[in-house]
């Protein structure tokens, strides 16, 4: 019948602790049985020579050798020292080996069954031989009176007995070594058994399968995986965490908090609590960040998921801007309607003359404004953005004015710099200087831009209230707004898209007392004006070419409103 073999990791090793016990367990019964044996030997043969000794130097032993009858007076002192505690037999001859004592009365007067020779001529020997009794382990040494040999003494214990003795002995180690082998086996029991719970009750091929899908899943998905101990060191993660987060190779083992993370992302690593679909940057990202904690266990972690929320964020914004294009048009169109019932009103009532006047002011102002910011601007996506955003701004009241020395030929862009990032930049600072210019004195966004020196430099003004100085770095921080919950994300994107384009934001105090954000792109071929030829927005264009009431330009991208109001 052949054995089921354990499946599981612990019940092999539990079986294979068990096997180990047993064995080291026999192999020291063993042990211990081959040394007792010859310590009981070494012990039989120097007790066996101690009594011949003894007896041969015994004055009874001479005086009954002179005797006629030795075997009268010997035979109850032999018997006397034998028995369970002393020797097996002792035996005294005479000195060619006749026997005056045995235990077996009817063997007195047989010759001794032994070597005698060496105790014949005054010596002792000890020897293992098989005699009347069985093998016995015996001493024969010679009795002495004055300078002559007069009897023979043989003291011996026969390996029955020894055996005997030894089995008593080992009995006892069995028992000992049982004992142990069962203490082992309940401690092997006991260890495995929460080897399994930890395990799951898993085979080591089964483990080892778990670990190879283990690993080819991490690496295989997309997302960023990170996960965390008790400590909040990082104790698992991967590609796609490292490169989110921009980790080094060596990061396992590293503290969250010595990871360089902007602040809200190493506070929400730190936190015990779960969190689901939280939006927090980086420097060059947007991160939708999940955590769960660890279940069980003395020290708990927990799981972190990223998901990279830059491109979903840019095309979320470009559809806020399709929007408000949308509105805008809208509004124009209904402008549109109105001026012209004026002018069919106008020839209805017979004043053609004012009616083609009207239209004519009407249809210059639009081209102006189109004449003026394709001329000034040569980037499609640019210009595009700036008649859109004119738009909005004049629906709101706002003056949307670009600088008479801004300009970007068509081509100075480098192939590097993305266009959705330029739209991120711009749009938001516009946006957000609307929002601070509407309803204040002038309510005015003052846009210049140009390339120069190898940079691209991007300027927006406002003539609202302004940035207080202890705030300058805190509009840069998401969620912080002065227009309430929900709001906050502008200026961060702002400089996210700045810093992901290699350029940098700069927060300064306009002329008229609002805020002014420049944005500074690198070119890298160095194409464009000089830095003493780049616009101020505080030179709007002179006449009907500066201000621009239907549609305007936006043109800085480095920060989204003054105020941190998006």
């Amino acid at each position: 019948m052949r054995l089921p073999r354990p499946r599981s990791l612990a019940g092999q090793l539990f079986a294979m602790q068990a096997v180990l016990v047993a064995v080291i367990v026999a192999g020291c019964a063993v042990f211990a049985y081959l040394t007792d044996r010859a310590q009981a030997e070494e012990t039989a043969r120097r007790q066996a020579t101690a009594t011949a000794t003894a007896v041969a130097r015994s004055p009874s032993v001479v005086a009954a050798v002179r005797s006629d009858n030795p075997t009268a007076a010997l035979q109850p002192y032999a018997d006397a020292l034998t028995g369970e505690r002393g020797v097996t037999f002792v035996v005294v001859m005479a000195p060619d080996g006749t026997r005056w004592t045995h235990p077996e009365p009817d063997r007195i007067g047989g010759t001794y069954l032994g070597h005698i020779d060496a105790a014949q001529r005054g010596g002792t020997l000890t020897e293992t031989y098989d005699g009347t009794l069985g093998r016995s382990v015996r001493t024969i040494t010679p009795v002495w009176d004055r300078d002559r040999v007069v009897a023979l003494v043989s003291a011996g214990i026969t390996v029955d007995r020894i055996t005997e003795q030894l089995r008593h002995q080992v009995t006892a180690l069995l028992g000992f070594a049982c004992g142990a082998l069962a203490l082992g086996a309940v401690g092997t029991y006991v260890v495995n058994a929460r080897l399994r719970r930890h395990t799951h009750g898993m085979n080591a091929t089964e483990l080892s399968r778990m670990h190879d899908y283990h690993q080819a899943a991490l690496h295989a998905v997309r997302e960023g995986l990170l996960m965390l101990d008790g400590r909040r060191r990082i104790a698992l993660v991967n590609d796609g965490a490292r490169e989110l987060l921009g980790l080094r190779e060596d990061a396992v083992g590293t503290s969250v908090t010595e990871l360089g993370l902007p602040p809200s992302l190493t506070g929400a690593l730190l936190a015990a609590e779960p969190r689901e679909d939280e939006l927090h940057l980086t420097a060059d990202r947007v991160l939708v960040v999940s955590i769960r904690p660890v279940v069980g266990g003395e020290r708990r972690g927990s799981v972190v998921t990223l998901r990279d929320h830059t491109e979903l964020q840019a095309l979320s914004g470009e559809l806020d801007s399709e929007r408000g294009f949308t509105q805008a048009l809208r509004a124009q169109a209904h402008e549109a309607a109105n001026r012209l019932h004026t002018v069919v009103s106008l020839i209805e009532l017979g004043r053609v003359e004012e009616a083609v006047g009207f239209a004519t002011a009407e249809l210059e102002l639009a081209q102006t404004l189109t004449d003026r910011v394709v001329d000034a601007v040569g980037e499609p996506v640019l210009a595009a953005l700036l008649l859109g955003k004119s738009a909005q701004a004049s629906e709101r009241g706002v003056e949307l004015v670009l600088t008479d020395d801004s300009r970007i030929d068509d081509g100075v862009l480098p192939p590097g710099l993305a266009a959705r990032d330029l739209v991120t930049i711009l749009g938001n600072l516009i946006d957000n200087a609307v929002e601070a210019a509407q309803g204040s004195a002038g309510s005015r966004v003052t846009v210049a831009l140009a390339a120069a020196g190898g940079e691209l430099l991007l300027r927006v003004a406002d003539t609202g209230p302004g940035v207080r100085p202890g705030d300058a770095e805190a509009v840069f921080t998401r969620g912080w707004s002065t227009r309430g919950p929900g709001r906050g994300i502008g200026l961060p994107l702002v400089r996210q898209a700045a810093h992901r384009a290699g350029g940098r934001v700069e927060l300064g105090t306009a002329p008229e007392g609002g805020a002014e954000f420049t944005v500074r792109l690198p070119l890298g071929g160095g194409r464009g004006r000089t830095a003493e030829q780049v616009p101020s927005p505080t030179r709007p264009v002179d006449g009907a070419d500066a201000a621009v009431t239907g549609g305007g330009a936006a043109v800085t991208g480095g920060g989204a409103g003054t105020e941190g109001r998006t």
